[in-house]
């Protein structure tokens, strides 16, 4: 099963946070008052307020959750929907590399992931930003996010930014409830229905890789990806975070990440850093491959190169 990088017993937990209020009110009392105190909705639901952690939700009690989501995007999107867990395999740690020398910065990628992850679709939101930059430098704070041109343009090149799954995730360590854990094969991932949206992970994150939901998402019922993980696509609650999760869902199944099948000039590769005959491997072993911040010694698992 997978596990946060400590258990709820051993930190402050989410109820923790809530006890004083909650002996007052009493949780179901409080769960309910909050919505209107905070101007965000932070529960769908007093089940999901007491809900376990998820490293503590036995078969039987994560099946009843994952039927509860299921049931509940019926009534609020109708649409019908199949929500799993898929859980890490053994042998697997996943990787991503990007060759940055045909990448023509068209946002396919973006627009792939806006897609398969269920995001508010007014908000055009996505995991995947994809920086202009100038050839010869690779400052990040001078890549351009918001270009409106042709591309690719004369003397740039693109760099996609997303979650680089760190080894040593900075997000996890100031996340107070335990909300957000590295998982065995490498993906760091969000228990929705425990996070508080306190944001501590967005300001920890040197990537811009987190989201934070301001609105519930918009999504009219038949652009609904209907195949969806409780820790990666399923649609998220107002009022807490979310992130890039490989697709999990897709991922842990054998498939590819969406944002890597709709790369027109097969800039993206994926796979298994265990195995020695990977792709991702052969990349590794093979180019002269970066990742972006190393200083800050989070150990991305997200590499960049250039064929020349």
């Amino acid at each position: 099963m997978s596990q946060p990088a400590t258990t709820p017993s051993e930190g402050i937990t989410r109820r923790d946070l809530f006890k004083g209020i909650g002996a007052t009110l009493g949780l179901a009392a409080y769960a309910k008052a909050l919505a209107p105190l905070t101007e965000w909705k932070p529960f769908e639901s007093v089940e999901d307020f007491l809900q376990k952690h998820y490293s503590e939700l036995s078969a039987v009690d994560l099946e009843v959750v994952l039927k509860r989501i299921e049931k509940d995007t019926k009534k609020q999107y109708g649409a019908d929907v199949q929500v799993s867990a898929d859980r890490p395999q053994p042998g697997v740690k996943f990787g991503y590399a990007l060759n940055l020398s045909i990448c023509i910065g068209c946002r396919k990628c973006a627009e792939a992931c806006h897609k398969e992850n269920n995001h508010d679709r007014p908000s055009h939101q996505s995991y995947i930003r994809v920086l202009e930059m100038s050839k010869g430098s690779l400052d990040l704070e001078k890549g351009n996010a918001h270009y409106d041109h042709p591309v690719p343009a004369k003397d740039k090149f693109y760099m996609p930014v997303q979650c680089q799954q760190c080894d040593h995730p900075p997000c996890v360590d100031v996340c107070p409830v335990e909300a957000t854990w590295k998982e065995p094969d490498g993906i760091v991932v969000v228990d929705y229905n425990w996070c508080i949206g306190c944001r501590y992970c967005e300001a920890a994150c040197p990537y811009h890789a987190r989201r934070f939901n301001w609105t519930k998402p918009q999504i009219p019922a038949a652009e609904i990806n209907p195949v969806q993980g409780y820790l990666s696509n399923r649609i998220r609650p107002q009022g807490v975070m979310e992130k890039c999760t490989f697709c999990l869902h897709r991922t842990r199944n054998g498939k590819l990440p969406a944002c890597l099948e709709a790369c027109p000039t097969g800039a993206r590769v994926f796979g298994n850093l265990l195995d020695p005959d990977s792709e991702i491997r052969w990349v590794l072993q093979n180019k002269r491959v970066f990742v972006l911040k190393e200083e800050l010694g989070t150990k991305p698992q997200f590499f960049y190169f250039f064929d020349a």
